[in-house]
């Protein structure tokens, strides 16, 4: 098994003079901290809900950071928070750690599947809990040295992906005291740009039939799987008669066993996506009646549990154009000659790349755009007025969800992007802390675009984590 080990040079990650140079130069001292957290997340790849390692080394380095940790919140095992510091304001960082099930690769530029590993971090998540983990630190100890009134607290927030870990712990109200949360996520470009998400609601449909031989005596049988491909029929000529931003995919997770025995059981997972939650509310009925029409065509029967559930993000363009003038501060990534050789190679098995290589230098201009992925960072920015970046964590052009997401997450172009974030996140708590007409400002802001008498709903319901949804 081949490994790309990409030396980093701390030098090419740049300090600026009208950034707090000591704060940064310090975040610099982590980078193999950093990179250690990184590496270990990625090597255990732990899915959603199952990412016990993963939650207690963030634990036990935060802890060792005199951080006072509070474990299993929300009635999930890995969820955690993690506070610092004393009075106020209070600043929350979000943390994820999961990987995605059915894809993996080893740091290398060419494809190259590691045996026997069943998931990997396609999304990079190993890199948010690192750079989170970093800022979260390196905030403390600001606080400390300063001796400024306030709390940083770290959320360790389990199964993003698809799991919704961060919804429960909205519901459970651990977001109510916070004055404004900090998020970051891995990319292919350096953006502080307000980019809005997609709400969506998933759910896995499970039909029953009746079994018999498929040849011997199928007028006795009744197939599962004719209800979901039914199913699956009627949802996809519905796709024509939804609104254009609208998003529905599905896999069939369960079909039968063996051709000649009709499958008395059958699953397919569902999801739905929309600009707002009025919008997947709408198309999830439709998409209930065709199970119900799908199962009555086929003479079987139908139920289905929700997965989960996630609000669109609420930008606050406020704190947004802070954190892009704090990015701006920090700069971006400059790759050593092993890093480029890495990014060329890889970028040849690109179809279509959107970035040049050279731009993880650059910060992409500001600007405010709908994003079409989902997250539940949305519930949170419901729940508090929320910012958040991205860093080119990946070599440019990379899509994620996809072998070369995972690759790069494994080397130091990832750990380097990390780094960024870190210190990103760093100079705008710094700045929250000691601003208070911004603060207020983006209070303002967030009252406003939430509207009067708002009243929170999930997307998912009153239904307890579902800590089994990877098994």
């Amino acid at each position: 098994m081949k490994r790309w080990i990409l030396s980093v040079a701390l030098a090419a990650i740049p300090v600026v003079a009208n950034a707090d140079e000591n704060v940064l130069k310090k975040i610099d001292a982590k980078y193999d901290d950093t990179a250690m957290v990184a590496q270990k997340l990625w090597e255990w790849a732990e899915v959603g809900y199952q990412e016990e390692r993963s939650s207690e080394l963030l634990q036990d380095r935060l802890k060792a950071a005199g951080f006072k940790i509070t474990k299993g919140v929300a009635d999930i095992p890995t969820a955690f928070t993690a506070e610092f510091g004393t009075g106020g304001p209070v600043i929350g960082i979000l943390a994820e750690f999961d990987a995605l099930p059915g894809i993996n690769q080893d740091a290398s530029p060419n494809r190259s599947p590691i045996d026997g590993k069943a998931a990997g971090h396609a999304c990079g998540h190993n890199l948010f809990g690192a750079g989170s983990l970093t800022a979260a630190i390196s905030i403390a100890e600001w606080l400390e040295e300063t001796d400024t009134p306030g709390r940083i607290r770290l959320y360790g927030t389990p199964a993003e992906e698809g799991g919704s870990g961060k919804v429960y712990m909205v519901r459970a109200g651990l977001f109510d005291d916070v004055d404004i949360a900090l998020h970051w996520h891995a990319g292919d470009e350096n953006s502080a740009a307000a980019r809005t998400t997609l709400a969506n609601r998933s759910a896995k449909f499970r039909f029953s039939g009746v079994s018999a031989h498929a040849a011997g005596a199928p007028h006795r049988a009744r197939s599962a799987l004719d209800g979901v491909e039914a199913f699956n029929n009627m949802v996809n000529l519905m796709r024509e008669h939804v609104p254009q931003q609208s998003r529905i995919h599905y896999v069939i997770t369960q079909g039968g066993l063996a051709p000649n025995v009709v499958p008395d059981f059958a699953e397919v997972f569902y999801y739905v996506r929309h600009p707002d939650a009025d919008g997947v509310e709408a198309i999830w009925e439709r998409v209930e009646d065709a199970a119900r029409g799908a199962a009555l065509g086929t003479g079987t029967e139908v139920e289905w549990e929700v997965i989960h559930g996630n609000n669109p993000l609420l930008v606050n363009e406020t704190l947004a154009k802070m954190m892009d003038q704090k990015l701006r501060e920090v700069g971006g990534i400059n790759y050593t000659p092993a890093e480029k050789k890495f990014a060329k190679e890889i970028r040849k098995s690109f179809d279509d790349p959107r970035l040049d290589l050279g731009s993880e230098k650059e910060i992409q201009p500001y600007s405010r755009s709908l994003g079409y992925g989902s997250t539940d960072v949305g519930d949170v920015s419901y729940a508090t007025p929320t910012v958040g970046i991205r860093t080119a964590t990946w070599v440019p052009g990379t899509s994620s969800h996809s072998w070369q997401a995972v690759a790069a997450s494994g080397t130091s172009i990832g750990y380097k992007g990390a780094q960024i974030a870190a210190k990103a996140m760093t100079l705008g708590a710094i700045e929250l802390y000691t601003n208070k007409d911004l603060l207020e400002a983006a209070r303002e802001e967030f009252e406003e675009a939430r509207g009067e008498n708002y009243k929170y709903k999930s997307l998912l319901g009153d239904r307890e984590p579902p800590l089994d949804y990877r098994n």
